[in-house]
């Protein structure tokens, strides 16, 4: 199961920076090389979770059962978590906001749908093998208002069908809401590990 999310990761996060290619280079050569970290959403949210499985498929052949916590650890985890929730529910709902505006929704929509309905899901999946903690939480809570910021105060925002450039001020608005949304759901999903460690003990 692991390799299987692996390789789909892998593989999706390849996607995912090829399908942002002409805006990278239009950020780079138009806005500033510094404002490409705040481009790629959604396979840099990929790209941390590959590195949460990493560390699963390490203490999975380790035998480990109580992994040793890091912070920088923590970080990758809760990164991938607040990230993949929060992109993998904001694409589905740009696309079909843009298909109820009167787009039409080709193949590429119901695979971009699944594959971003999947990031959402999977990153509650290995809930109780996390490790993180608050301060990894606070961190990239930082990053994800910071990445707002870029993405609408900034400009670098993820480009849009034209039928919703006229919603960008609600655009931006419902993204901030996803980012404290997913950030609850990674507090939540702490609390609940948390909880079902002492009634293991």
């Amino acid at each position: 199961m692991l390799w299987s999310m692996f390789w789909v990761n892998f593989l999706g996060t390849i996607y995912g920076y090829i399908w942002y290619g002409k805006q990278l280079e239009f950020t780079a050569q138009k806005l500033s090389f510094a404002y490409l970290p705040f481009v790629p959403d959604s396979p840099t949210a990929s790209l941390f979770f590959i590195g949460t499985l990493v560390y699963l498929l390490v203490d999975s052949y380790k035998g480990t059962q109580n992994p040793k916590t890091s912070w920088f650890r923590g970080f990758v985890e809760v990164f991938g978590v607040i990230t993949s929730f929060k992109y993998g529910i904001w694409a589905v709902s740009m696309i079909w906001a843009a298909a109820y505006q009167g787009d039409g929704v080709s193949w590429q929509d119901w695979m971009l749908t699944i594959s971003h309905l999947g990031m959402a899901a999977e990153a509650i999946l290995y809930v109780s093998l996390y490790t993180y903690r608050k301060g990894a939480i606070l961190a990239v809570a930082s990053w994800a208002f910071a990445n707002d910021y870029m993405d609408y105060g900034v400009g670098v925002f993820p480009w849009l069908p034209k039928s919703l450039w006229d919603e960008l001020p609600g655009v931006a608005a419902f993204t901030i809401a996803l980012s404290i949304i997913s950030i609850i759901v990674s507090i939540l999903l702490m609390k609940a590990r948390i909880n079902l460690q002492k009634q293991q003990v």
